[in-house]
């Protein structure tokens, strides 16, 4: 149930027989339930197979669709980091929710799941209504884009804890897979492709080196970058991949029955440690991805960073998914039929390297 409550109250100074509110605290209870009615029809609308309840009570019940016959649920849980500072600074609060769902949804993706629910947690140090419902009406756009239902979460007004303007986001999702078809990147092989899905910008990874960037170049940012104006781009809200993925595993699965024609073998997840560290965590130890530098395009916000940043390629792929959000591993036989699925499904897809062994070499290199 969503509610107000305050870590601590502000020092008192009112006359010792003076009766105190919690509103004289520093918490409004009667703006935590104004919230709580802007954002019922946002949840309303991702609503889902599984949902027993709506948003109000102590606990959120789902019941795991009938279809699964053998569910094995798989969870996960992130924020959207230093990204807020400058939604704080540019007023942008509608597009960060996406990207809260986004970090959680793509990374139970990787297991070969579907998203079932969402739960959010939004801090604040005094509850602006207004923000708080651009927020969350964010954050319900992104399940509506995952097909997972937002059915709880906790709106924490604590008095002394945060700047005024400034709040902090948590999210938490669950997902279920077929036991049979989750994804361990076991079956990978040599000679496997690595398949790129574009980014829609920087994500939520990263931002700390993208601030300084912006205070690097202040009085000299482009008015546009890759066709949208300058915030628009530096702030577009992480890509889902959820629906796309999902159409692409169903048409090409790579369950224990099907391991030994090919299908999707592995999934990555682009996010903090870039290219370099994020596709290693699916390969077996002893095979490598050796990624063609070229084979996928850097966007002008990446190369504008990068001048910027003055850093060379290896520390903007370890940094920055760099163009790239989600890598999927498959065999050769199968590769420009899921290239084709993923497409027809709205996804930009790129051939952007092949597994090797690895020996004594990187886990991950680009040339």
């Amino acid at each position: 149930m969503r509610q107000s409550v305050p870590a601590a109250p502000n020092p008192m100074t009112q006359a010792p027989n003076t009766p105190l509110s919690y509103k004289d605290a520093g918490v409004d209870i009667d703006a935590g339930d104004a919230l709580v009615e802007r954002i019922k029809p946002f949840a309303k609308k991702t609503l889902r197979e599984g949902v027993l309840g709506g948003i109000g009570g102590f606990g959120a019940l789902f019941e795991v669709p009938k279809r699964y016959k053998e569910p094995v649920l798989v969870s996960g849980t992130d924020g959207v980091g230093t990204k807020l500072k400058l939604a704080f600074e540019w007023g942008i609060h509608d597009t960060v929710g996406i990207d809260l769902v986004a970090m959680s949804v793509n990374d139970v993706l990787v297991q070969g799941a579907e998203p079932l629910f969402f739960l959010d947690y939004f801090a604040c140090g005094k509850l602006d209504v207004d923000t708080a419902a651009s927020v969350v009406q964010g954050i319900a756009r992104g399940c509506e884009l995952a097909g997972c239902a937002l059915i709880g979460g906790e709106t924490a007004e604590m008095p002394g804890m945060y700047p005024a303007g400034e709040y902090d986001l948590a999210g938490f999702c669950v997902g279920a897979v077929e036991k049979a078809k989750i994804l361990t990147g076991r079956d990978v092989a040599e000679g496997d492709v690595v398949l790129g899905l574009a980014s829609s910008g920087v994500h939520s990874n990263g931002f700390s080196l993208v601030r300084k960037c912006l205070e690097r170049a202040a009085g000299q940012l482009p008015a546009t970058l890759d066709g949208q104006p300058f915030r628009q781009a530096v702030m577009a809200p992480t890509r889902i991949y959820v629906k796309s993925v999902l159409a692409a595993l169903a048409a090409h699965p790579n369950s224990a029955a099907a391991a030994s024609y090919g299908g999707i073998k592995a999934l990555a997840h682009i996010t903090g440690g870039g290219l370099l560290e994020n596709i290693p965590r699916v390969l077996p130890e002893h095979l490598a991805a050796h990624l063609v530098k070229g084979s996928w395009p850097q966007t002008e916000l990446f190369a504008w960073l990068q001048r910027t940043a003055g850093i060379d390629d290896i520390e903007m792929n370890r940094t920055f998914n760099n163009g790239i959000g989600m890598v999927l591993v498959l065999a050769p036989a199968e590769a420009a039929a899921c290239a084709a699925t993923l497409r027809a499904a709205g996804e930009t897809v790129a051939e952007i390297g092949r597994i090797a062994p690895r020996g004594d070499g990187a886990a991950v290199t680009v040339g």
